[in-house]
């Protein structure tokens, strides 16, 4: 037996990491391999972070975040979905995968198993493995017109032992779009078993078709077993500030403070300010942002369809597009070829999960003029490519 535990020595790493490292010594590379925008944090959002420093705001935190930024959640989700989310069910996290991991470590143990929607960001489902959880992969399927899911196929493979069902929409990598009546379905069956449903919401702004995305608090009630998880990463470009929130059931604030403690014992304070203004003064930017998204994703699809050896699945949400290459079957070696031979950073479908072993996702939420750029390097790199 080794120094570190058998399960964690044995956890896959995430090929999107492989590549991304790989892209660190490369000169003039376009990074389209991870998925965040291009643009730095609005102004308003660091002005107010600065003055919260300046201020003095450098002092411990409460575990669910100071409540001040607890009170603009509340106000966000009334404004954007008319529901009413009491401040003892809002939990400020160091980021949306920490409220992922706090909620696996509540909810699973060694030979538990966790059901996932797949295609989806592999991160959340190393963080069930890494607490001792089997994973049961539910593949979305896909047509010409994009991805589905039959709800059936989640619950065929839940057992006595499933702790959680974890979906995401708008996903990730696929721009999948969850209705309300397949959630219904998911959400019944894990009243009616005791399991917890965690969706991830973090993608929720990134919509071509009206405000938001629907959520499952939309249909949810107070008691329900439903972790919604969000963060400011993606709609507010706030990546490097890590900070999410996630809505749980009624009850658990205690729980959650003290998982929180025995991990990062809070989040910065003076960096909450920030997304407090992110919050309530963050719209127009939000809009802005969607918009370049868009003439992204129209720049891409564009593209990706003039070249003959691409078969690209149309997404409705999110600012991720995925695509087949005609007789490529290993997309690891693929991506690392693309960028030591064609300067372009890409992610490996197989990361994954079941449903994108043969695809390969690029990030559009980029300047128009630079994916075009990569779109020039790309095409005939696939053209050209031999496995």
């Amino acid at each position: 037996m080794g120094l570190i535990r058998d399960g964690i020595a044995a956890l896959e790493d995430s090929p999107i990491a492989d590549v991304w490292r790989l892209g660190l010594d490369v000169p003039g590379l376009i990074g389209l391999c991870g998925g965040e925008p291009d643009m730095p944090t609005p102004p308003f959002i660091c002005e107010a972070a600065g003055k919260a420093l300046a201020d003095g705001r450098t002092f411990y935190a409460p575990e669910r975040g100071i409540p001040e930024l607890r009170q603009a959640l509340a106000g966000y989700h009334q404004r954007l979905y008319g529901l009413e989310i009491p401040d003892q069910r809002i939990t400020v996290t160091q980021s949306g995968m920490n409220a992922v991991m706090l909620v696996a470590q509540a909810m699973v143990q060694p030979g538990d198993n966790v059901v996932a929607v797949t295609p989806c960001w592999p991160n959340i489902l190393r963080a069930m493995q890494i607490n001792g959880a089997m994973i049961r992969q539910a593949p979305l399927s896909r047509g010409e017109t994009g991805w589905s899911l039959d709800p059936g196929r989640v619950l065929e493979l839940c057992d006595q032992r499933t702790r959680v069902i974890c979906i995401a929409s708008p996903g990730n990598p696929t721009g999948w779009l969850l209705r309300r009546e397949q959630a219904a379905v998911l959400l019944d069956h894990a009243r009616q078993h005791n399991i917890a449903l965690l969706s991830d919401e973090v993608y929720h702004r990134i919509v071509y078709d009206g405000n938001a995305a629907f959520s499952l608090l939309q249909i949810a009630q107070p008691g329900d077993p439903v972790f919604v998880i969000n963060s400011f990463s993606k709609s507010w470009a706030m990546t490097g500030w890590r900070i999410g929130w996630m809505i749980h059931p009624d009850g658990l604030a205690p729980a959650m403070e003290k998982l929180i403690r025995f991990n990062t014992s809070g989040g910065q304070p003076f960096l909450q300010y920030g997304a407090i203004a992110a919050l309530r003064e963050g719209e127009e930017f939000v809009s802005y942002f969607v918009e370049r998204c868009r003439r992204g994703r129209d720049v891409v699809n564009e593209r990706l369809a003039r070249m003959k050896r691409i078969h690209n699945i149309p997404g409705n949400a999110g600012f991720c597009a995925m695509f087949e290459i005609s007789g490529v079957m290993d997309t690891l070696t693929f991506c690392r070829r693309a960028v030591t031979e064609a300067g372009i950073g890409l992610a490996p479908g197989i990361a994954f999960g079941r449903g994108a072993e043969r695809m390969v996702r690029l990030c559009y939420a980029r300047a128009p003029e630079l994916l075009h750029s990569a779109m020039d390097r790309l095409e005939p790199f696939v053209s050209d490519y031999r496995a």
